[in-house]
């Protein structure tokens, strides 16, 4: 089957379409270069929470919880407040009592421009872009300017995301933590049972929180709860499950380390795979109160509220790059049949 890469419009929104052997991929740069549809049409496997019947005005209000967005600066900062090492940023505090926090910020909700995209006979590709700077309303709470460019390439071996990003300012610091809200559909094979699903996380310690969805700063040793994740035992869905972090580790994959989430329908054996670069170094599962058809395995390469924590960064994951220097990160999602 030849691979494809075209242009589209999805119900007032522009996407491009990536086919390549059984997979098909939907990405929408104009919100936010979010992945608002991935598909293994072989094995009948619909990975992220997508609804035919839905909008993409419905999407724009609410793209935190369909396809996979990717979150910059991701999860809560507490009161709004980002120390970084060169200036004190206010954030708006769109969280309300009793957590008032600043949360998720603003990337996942642009619209991102298309450089390119097409395919040859390996895989097909497409890439954008987004230029922060005066333009952004976003920029009077944090004046820093970079560029984030995109590359989604779909073959054969599944999707990987490739995300890049170039401190442009040059003269302060960007305050780097990056997280996706990947959004797995629940049942994720045509004609499964949720309860059927089961969920694999290596995790480590988890990271305590306290009421504010805050963390407490204490690495806590995992229990029975938690080792569920470790175990593959973990069902992610009709139960709540509420923004539960853990630093990450590593898990198994035929055999090999693999740094990821596996989810399986244990009634058919089929798997969704979602491995990551090093740089994520934290795990938070969400569920949204477990009865939405959906369940989110968050990687995030720093910690919630990272900078303003008193743990040294090499514990946090928080970073910051330099001007003219860029930080790199990499996704990518396939299916295994068991």
């Amino acid at each position: 089957m030849k691979n494809t890469a075209e242009l589209f419009e999805w119900k007032g929104t522009t996407c491009v379409k990536l086919t390549a052997g059984a997979y098909e991929a939907w990405v929408a740069n104009e919100i936010g270069s979010n992945v608002i549809r991935f598909r293994d049409n072989e094995n009948c496997i619909e990975f992220f929470r997508f609804n035919p019947k839905n909008t993409a005005d419905a999407i724009k209000k609410s793209p935190e919880v369909w396809g996979l967005p990717t979150l910059y600066l991701p999860n809560r900062f507490a009161d709004g407040v980002l120390r970084a090492s060169d200036a004190v940023y206010h954030l708006p505090v769109n969280e309300k009592e009793p957590y008032n926090n600043h949360i998720h910020g603003f990337l996942h909700k642009r619209a991102h421009e298309v450089l390119e995209f097409s395919s040859d006979d390996n895989c097909a590709w497409v890439k954008t872009r987004y230029v922060y700077d005066e333009k952004d309303e976003f920029f009077e709470y944090l004046p820093v300017r970079f560029t984030v460019e995109y590359t989604f390439t779909l073959s054969e071996q599944g999707l990987e995301q490739n995300i890049r990003f170039l401190n442009t300012d040059g003269v302060k610091v960007l305050p780097m933590s990056l997280a996706s809200h990947t959004t797995i559909s629940a049942p994720f094979v045509d004609g499964g049972k949720e309860e059927d699903i089961r969920l694999t996380v290596p995790i480590g310690k988890r990271c305590e929180l306290n009421e504010r969805c805050l963390p407490t700063e204490q690495l806590k040793v995992p229990n029975m709860h938690d080792l569920e994740y470790r175990n593959g035992s973990k069902h992610p869905v009709l139960q709540v499950v509420d923004n539960e972090m853990y630093i990450g580790e590593c898990t198994k994959l035929d055999g090999e380390d693999f740094h990821g989430i596996i989810a399986e329908d244990v009634a058919s054996g089929k798997k969704i795979c979602y491995e990551v670069s090093e740089e994520y170094g934290f795990w938070i599962i969400w569920n949204d109160r477990g009865f939405n058809h959906f369940f989110c395995p968050e990687p995030m390469t720093a910690m919630i509220d990272a900078p303003n924590l008193k743990l040294p960064a090499d514990v946090t994951g928080y970073r910051e790059i330099k001007p003219g220097d860029t930080f790199e990160t990499h996704e990518r999602f396939f299916t295994k049949l068991s």
